[in-house]
This record gives structure tokens, sequence and C-alpha cells, in this order.
């Protein structure tokens, strides 16, 4: 059984990292608090970066308990693909208390592993070699 822990391995720390899933999101999955935008990696496991603006979580207090609860739920995801995932809080998040948080975001890791495992397999090597060889 895989531990529970939390390394670094499985976050995105880098701008790079999270650039390349914002320059080519294949997964999002929608909800009216969240936000989650995913593209497979190489790496044989998930990792996850965190965007909560001040903008919808006015007090930093909010923004880090949002944080810590999708934190603790990725961490209870032992099933994820290998991918990079990264999860953007919506307005109304301050009104939620912690279990409902956890209700939510356990059903977007569902979701998301779902959609993942509808992607059609060569679609990640077709799109990168196609407008290569056109030239």
């Amino acid at each position: 059984m895989k531990a529970l822990n939390f390394p670094k391995s499985h976050r995105l720390l880098r701008p790079g990292d999270y650039g390349k899933v914002f320059d080519d999101v294949q997964l999002k999955v929608p909800h009216r608090n969240f936000l989650i935008l995913a593209t497979p990696n190489n790496l044989g496991h998930a990792r996850v970066g965190l965007i909560f603006a001040k903008k919808n979580l006015k007090l930093s207090v909010q923004r880090n308990r949002i944080k810590r609860q999708v934190r603790e739920t990725f961490r209870h995801q032992l099933e994820l693909p290998g991918m990079d995932i990264i999860v953007l809080g919506r307005q109304g998040l301050a009104e939620l208390d912690n279990q409902t948080i956890s209700k939510y975001l356990n059903g977007l890791w569902q979701r998301l592993e779902k959609k993942y495992h509808q992607l059609p397999p060569s679609q990640p090597a077709e799109s990168s070699s196609a407008g290569e060889g056109t030239g």
C-alpha cells in the first residue's frame, strides 16, 4: 500500500510546470467552486498545483484552509494516473465547511480519473507529431 505522504515530487513547483498544463490542457473538470485542469505526464504519478486568488478568497486563512483540504484529498487518491493537475478556486469557497469541500473534491478526483481513462491512448503522440511532418 502506498504511504499517505505528500512529497515534493507530487507537487507542481516551478512556473514552467504550471505553464505546461495551461498550454496543453487535455482534461477539464468544472465545478461550481473549483476548476481542475490536467494533462498527462510521463512520471508515473500525479502532481498537483494550486491556484487560489485573493479575488475569490479574501483572507489568507481562507485560502490556506482550502489548500489544506485540496492537498489532503489529493493525498488519499491512490489510483490517480500520471498527470499534472492544477486546481483553481472559484467564488463561494469561503462559505463552505470542510466536510462539504472534501465531498466535492473527492467527487472531482473521481471524475478526473474517469475522464483520463476516456482519453484516446495515442492522442498526445499524434498531436505533437502531426504538425512536424508537414514542413
